[in-house]
């Protein structure tokens, strides 16, 4: 006589034997919001797609088609892209040993280093929250802003990287590669962006956008004007011992690149296989006789939005489509690198 228990015991074995083998993705983009992932989904036809446990509840699913490109969004936020990217690269489901990162985002942007629809490749991610602060009015009359490094005696005074997450470099290899691969790519303006630069009288904010090399600064709030501004170029000179150039702010580069260094140390990522490319969706500091709080509160007057997003699948569809193309020469590694 047949025993059930046995039977659905070796039901169960025959199932797990048959598991499908893990996705390899060539090229995983990582989006942060619906808006930054539409045009990729769009275009590249990513529609298979793999839930995965640990994703953000608003974005469940990696989405891939068959040329191996993959994308996944994480939820905004440095919590959301700590967790949603740590959750991915732990996942059984997909093999990225080989896989080429590439995020692409929205940004703000400094006007003294780009424009509205500006995508700027880094190469160092700040971060910018991890600061001591006072409030400004309670600051030194000689200090800029309330801001200063963590166990500093000034604003002006590099802090000891204690957390780990202040500062990292992205491979310069890949950043090379993808500047050249990009930086003839046409890219687009809205009627809105266009009128807006103009009130910039001075260059790169009064011109039309092209792709750039500069670097990003990461921080949960989200501000703007100035003061705040030029104590990010500080900030970003300060962590970098003078090497990096502040362009582009945002949420969440740091937190994504920790998740990944993680995985790295792991074997399960390679680490020296990420590109990060924000482009510029509002200028971080008003234009001359403009209001600071205007620039912040009617951000999305300046029109940066739609071009930013069409920006970024542009330069960075062309890494991409060469690293798919092109898949012998980037297997084991950036080419020429």
């Amino acid at each position: 006589m047949r025993n059930p228990l046995l039977t659905l015991a070796l039901g169960a074995l025959l199932s797990g034997g048959a598991q499908a083998a893990p996705l390899q993705p060539k090229v995983m983009l990582i989006t942060m919001f619906g808006p930054e992932a539409q045009a990729w989904i769009e275009r590249l036809h990513l529609d298979r797609k793999t839930a995965v446990p640990g994703l953000s509840a608003e974005y469940p699913d990696v989405r891939c088609n068959a040329q191996q490109v993959c994308l996944m969004t994480t939820g905004m936020g440095q919590t959301n892209a700590a967790a949603s990217t740590l959750a991915l690269t732990l996942s059984n489901q997909f093999d990225l040993r080989h896989t080429y990162f590439l995020v692409a985002g929205i940004a703000g942007i400094n006007p003294h280093e780009g424009t509205l629809g500006t995508p700027a490749w880094a190469h160092y991610l700040v971060e910018f929250g991890t600061q001591w602060e006072l409030d400004s009015r309670d600051a030194p009359k000689d200090w800029p802003t309330g801001y200063l490094g963590i166990n500093t005696k000034g604003p002006n005074e590099k802090p000891p990287l204690d957390y780990k997450t202040e500062v990292f470099e992205l491979n310069p290899a890949l950043q090379a590669k993808a500047y050249a691969l990009s930086a003839k790519v046409a890219l687009s303006e809205s009627k809105e962006s266009a009128a807006w630069r103009q009130h910039y009288p001075y260059a790169p904010a009064n011109q039309a956008p092209v792709v750039t090399r500069c670097d990003t600064l990461a921080g949960n709030t989200w501000y703007s004007g100035t003061r705040l501004s030029e104590r990010a170029e500080v900030w970003t000179k300060l962590l970098t011992d003078g090497k990096g150039t502040y362009c582009t702010t945002q949420q969440e580069d740091n937190s994504t690149y920790e998740a990944l260094l993680r995985a790295s140390r792991l074997g399960r990522v390679d680490i020296q296989r990420l590109a990060v490319v924000r482009a510029g969706s509002d200028f971080d500091r008003p234009y001359p006789g403009y209001s600071e709080v205007d620039n912040l509160l009617k951000y999305a007057d300046q029109g940066g939005f739609a071009p930013a997003l069409e920006n970024l699948y542009r330069a960075g569809n062309a890494l991409v489509q060469d690293i798919t193309g092109n898949w012998a020469q980037w297997q084991h590694g950036v080419p020429g690198a």
